[in-house]
């Protein structure tokens, strides 16, 4: 029962008569289990040296030594640690050795690199393989889909309330979809971030940074991957094709592309009233800054310090604080780097 621990069967043996009894001589101990005098000895010795018995304070005068056992959770517990250790780090061990010989069977078979997947049902499937083992999907979406429908991407939903993380970027004739600005407006409020872009290069959907699903054929201009969270799917001749992209370069380049269209794509919000807007920079822009917030921009943007801003605001550093965040969010920027390029590309401080 303790091996795991590093205890032996003789030794829990010799350690449950102690707690039987509570005290004993190795005579006694031997006589009772029926072992040799020797062996309880090496038994005793090493259940002492792991802290699980101790000698009696006051042996019998000219007595022989007796035994007690010691508090098995206070002894066992740095040695279980130290197997945990040991097994977390024999499991990492493994991990490394199996992605070295995945890496070293894709160098040598192209076909462990890229998968080939036809058929909207069985792309459908993979998808969901995908998303159920990922800690953060990432997705271009594309008009007109093929493989999935949004009224069936239900796993989302779930995914989003277990803390996957969602990053979505559409392309704005999606959003004019029928349903669609209500499906998106549901998923950002589930905790999905999402951005538009007038269009985008290519279908794409990648889990973590180890795979990707991505199309292999075009059809009437568009690619079959399918699964994006939109309207209902196409109508077009043939199954859809698509590529399963595993931990490579070429996996690399991919992400690289979601981050650059991600960068210059236009944060997606749900207002109080549960519409969806933008903070596009256009002529209509969706989000008007007050004078104070635009003043507090300007001084950002220029490299004023939080303390002097809020001398300037007669305001404390807390509440300056306080209202960047507000902008940043509102941006959907991590960093005020970030705000001060979004302010520039959405001309935040040059639209009156």
């Amino acid at each position: 029962m303790l091996e795991a621990a590093g205890v032996g069967a003789a030794e829990e043996r010799v350690y449950r008569f102690l707690l039987g009894v509570r005290e004993a001589d190795i005579a006694g101990i031997a006589a009772q289990l029926g072992l040799d005098m020797a062996r309880v000895q090496g038994l005793l010795a090493s259940l002492h040296d792991k802290g699980l018995v101790g000698r009696a304070a006051e042996p019998p005068e000219g007595g022989p030594e007796r035994y007690v056992p010691m508090a098995p959770d206070a002894a066992l517990r740095p040695l279980l640690l130290r197997g945990h250790e040991a097994l977390e780090w024999a499991r990492r061990g493994v991990e490394q050795l199996a992605e070295e010989y995945r890496a070293g069977g894709r160098r040598h078979d192209a076909g462990q690199l890229v998968e080939v997947i036809t058929g909207a049902s069985v792309i459908r499937q993979r998808l969901r393989q995908m998303a159920y083992g990922a800690g953060e999907m990432r997705w271009l979406c594309k008009a007109r889909p093929v493989a999935l429908a949004a009224a069936e991407n239900d796993e989302e939903w779930e995914l989003l309330a277990r803390g996957v993380r969602y990053r979505t970027i559409y392309e704005r004739e999606l959003l004019e979809g029928p349903g669609m600005v209500d499906n998106v407006a549901r998923s950002i409020r589930a905790g999905e971030q999402a951005r538009a872009v007038g269009t985008l290069p290519v279908r794409l959907v990648i889990a973590d940074s180890s795979m990707a699903i991505c199309p292999l054929v075009y059809e009437s201009g568009d690619g079959p991957d399918g699964a994006e969270p939109a309207a209902g799917p196409a109508d077009r001749a043939g199954e859809p094709t698509a590529a399963v992209i595993h931990s490579s370069s070429l996996l690399d380049a991919l992400i690289a592309l979601f981050e650059s269209q991600w960068a210059a794509a236009t944060p997606l919000h749900v207002t109080d009233s549960g519409e969806l807007a933008d903070f596009d920079g256009g002529p209509n822009p969706a989000v008007h800054l007050a004078d104070d917030e635009r003043y507090l921009l300007s001084l950002i943007v220029a490299g004023v310090a939080d303390k002097a801003i809020a001398s300037q605001l007669w305001v404390s550093q807390r509440t300056v604080q306080r209202r960047i965040q507000t902008l940043m969010q509102r941006a959907g920027a991590l960093t005020r780097t970030q705000l001060v390029w979004q302010a520039a590309q959405r001309g935040w401080l040059t639209n009156g």
